[in-house]
């Protein structure tokens, strides 16, 4: 059996101030899923051998997906099979300012009779200092 102790006299004020934080950021999540609207898009199997997400832009010449969505907040699954094996959420508009600043995206086209246009954007460029900097810049 675990036992739960309290954080020494010492520790309290940083347990305190970590606390706050995660309060913080829990009711952050609490918010976005209430009375907001959320765009779920889902990759399936293309993620793993590629290691790319793909962000539609445009559609048979008309803006599509990124560029219409009116959502607060872009959820993008990466699913192995019918499973999903984990889930990025961005604020919809900081993933716009994602790519404007992310390097190596590229450009291609696919759907429905190659009618779509999509940003493939490397799944480790998301997280590296280069992308995060030029992210904290625009």
């Amino acid at each position: 059996m675990v036992e739960k102790t309290k954080p020494a006299k010492k520790d309290r004020k940083k347990f305190d101030i970590d606390l706050a934080y995660g309060e913080v950021r829990e009711q952050a999540i609490a918010d976005m899923l209430q009375n907001k609207k959320v765009e779920v898009k889902s990759e399936r199997g293309m993620w793993i051998k590629t290691g790319n997400i793909a962000i539609e832009y445009e559609s048979y010449g008309k803006p599509s997906g990124i560029e219409a969505t009116e959502s607060d907040y872009w959820f993008h699954n990466l699913c192995v099979g019918d499973d999903i094996y984990a889930t990025l959420v961005f604020e919809t508009e900081q993933l716009k300012k994602i790519l404007e600043v992310i390097p190596s995206k590229k450009s291609v086209s696919g759907g429905d009779h190659n009618a779509s246009r999509m940003w493939l954007l490397p799944l480790r460029n998301l997280f590296v200092e280069k992308t995060i900097t030029r992210y904290k810049d625009v």
